[in-house]
């Protein structure tokens, strides 16, 4: 039975859709087809990688793809569980997949690839979300809690400086008032941007350049910044201001962190950063799927966060070092959530990663 283009069409759409990767193999095992989640999985896209054999996108062994293109040939389906894919850009990805023959010329080969990593990231995003929504209603009720008291600290102390005649009493009542108003700034900055977004077209990558720019100014030129973006990225709605705020705090971090490595003589460990955009599709984010968002690696080569703090730094006062409030990651956090996007971390000696996400259109 013959589709018509328009059934083509509608099926098309669907594999488009599907967050299960899907590729089609012709017999010699050359890609006929990749779906968009398959794109997100090997980093890759369908015009790029059209008419390649598999192998140019996928390192795996010798008997793999024997495996392969013995299906291919027999018509032999078979299941692989808790495989491991390493790419050719490097990344490697824990997945089970599926192989079933195709009665279509020149298409051989169906391969569905479901990651398993990707189950293990959608429960750990959960449960960011769910740490950001428990330390928002503990800093609110906090602030509360100080503010108030503080105020009235504050009151005291300049009644009491103005009945006092004496200069070096009046020297104490100061350092309250001077302490009250530092104390207050900090709970302030606890909380974060309080102003309603001023949402705008925004393009990512002026974002990063205006935060390359500062910080090539404040660290006089000793940090390397190497720049890997997608130019083929749309413009998202976001308050630019803000998430130029977001985006220094963390590539801060990164430039202190970089500092931090214990050689500089070399090039290898030139304090360096690195910032990479990437459009992803049928992406999850908590409970909302996004056809289209960004993704934005700032990369450092420090020494990386130690294994205890990573679990917790984007809570409010957690930082790793001894001159940090630890409230950076935290306005960070507040920041992207506030434009429905998620920040991650992954980190390891020599190198750690802060990962972004912002939705570049609406949910689904």
């Amino acid at each position: 039975m013959e589709h018509s283009p328009a059934s083509d069409s509608r099926y098309k759409s669907m594999l488009d859709n599907l967050t299960t990767a899907v590729v089609v193999l012709e017999r010699n095992l050359s890609i006929h087809y990749l779906n968009p989640a398959a794109e997100n999985l090997f980093e890759t896209s369908m015009t790029r990688c059209s008419g390649l054999t598999f192998s140019s996108i996928l390192l795996d062994s010798d008997d793999a793809f024997k495996t392969l293109k013995k299906a291919a040939e027999t018509g032999q389906s078979y299941t692989r569980r808790e495989t491991e894919f390493l790419m050719t850009s490097g990344s490697q990805r824990s997945v089970d997949y599926s192989v079933s023959p195709l009665d279509m010329s020149p298409a051989a080969l169906l391969v569905e690839i479901q990651p398993r990593d990707r189950l293990l990231r959608i429960s750990r995003e959960e449960d960011l979300i769910a740490q950001q929504a428990t330390t928002r209603i503990l800093v609110r009720g906090m602030a509360h809690e100080i503010k108030n008291p503080l105020g009235g600290i504050r009151g005291a102390a300049q009644l009491l400086d103005r009945d006092l005649d004496n200069e070096d009493q009046r020297e104490y009542t100061r350092v309250i008032i001077e302490e009250a108003d530092r104390l207050r700034g900090l709970v302030d900055r606890m909380l974060g941007p309080n102003k309603a977004l001023q949402l705008a077209p925004t393009n990512i990558h002026e974002i990063l350049e205006r935060v390359r720019t500062l910080l090539e100014a404040e660290s006089k030129g000793r940090v390397l910044f190497q720049r890997d973006y997608d130019p083929s990225l749309p413009m998202l709605s976001g308050d630019k201001e803000l998430l130029i705020q977001a985006f220094l705090n963390i590539a801060r971090n990164a430039m202190e962190a970089a500092f931090e490595n214990p050689d500089h003589t070399g090039t290898a460990n030139t304090p360096t950063i690195t910032f990479r955009t990437r459009a992803l599709r049928q992406v999850s984010i908590g409970p909302n799927r996004h056809r289209l968002i960004c993704r934005v690696d700032i990369i450092d080569n420090g020494p990386g966060i130690p294994p205890e703090l990573r679990q917790n730094i984007f809570y409010p006062m957690i930082s790793g070092r001894a001159n940090g409030t630890g409230l950076g990651l935290s306005i960070t956090q507040g920041i992207i959530s506030q434009h429905r996007g998620l920040v991650e971390c992954e980190s390891e000696p020599g190198k750690t990663n802060f990962i972004i996400f912002l939705p570049l259109e609406g949910t689904t």
